[in-house]
């Protein structure tokens, strides 16, 4: 295996509401949703830099797909995080993300490594970290 990943798909419970909530109230870039003609099928993509990109994907299409069971989300089971170039783009994308519907788990705050980051969630729960970190700038 080589060390990449080309795609990350979120499951959701409302796909229309999680697309509204990433192209509209985070501004990421998306055709909307594709694949309706198929069961199963429904999904929305958003391309990220470097190749990457967020796949949005109902939850009983994922369990579907893979062959396991839809069970409780776990917010903690991982974090998607989204690095800027100062402490206040952190404040500007964390009201952002509060005003396009996220719950504010944890307010934005001095870190222990010398940065400066907070913590939303989603409305599907799942947890993004936006953090300032001046070891790891993001390219311009």
């Amino acid at each position: 295996m080589k060390p990449r990943i080309s795609l990350i798909t979120l499951g959701v419970d409302d796909l229309e509401r999680a697309l509204t909530f990433y192209r509209h109230g985070l501004g990421l870039k998306s055709d909307g949703i594709v694949g309706t003609e198929f069961e199963h099928g429904a999904v929305a993509f958003f391309e990220l830099e470097g190749g990457l990109r967020l796949a949005l994907w109902p939850r009983k299409s994922l369990s579907h797909d893979c062959g396991l069971p839809v069970s409780a989300p776990s917010p903690t089971d991982f974090c998607l995080a989204h690095n800027v170039s100062s402490k206040a783009e952190v404040d500007t994308v964390m009201d952002q993300a509060s005003n396009a519907g996220a719950t504010l788990v944890k307010a934005a705050h001095d870190t222990f490594y010398g940065g400066y980051a907070g913590y939303f969630q989603d409305p599907d729960k799942h947890l993004w970290e936006v953090a300032w970190n001046p070891q790891m700038l993001p390219k311009e």
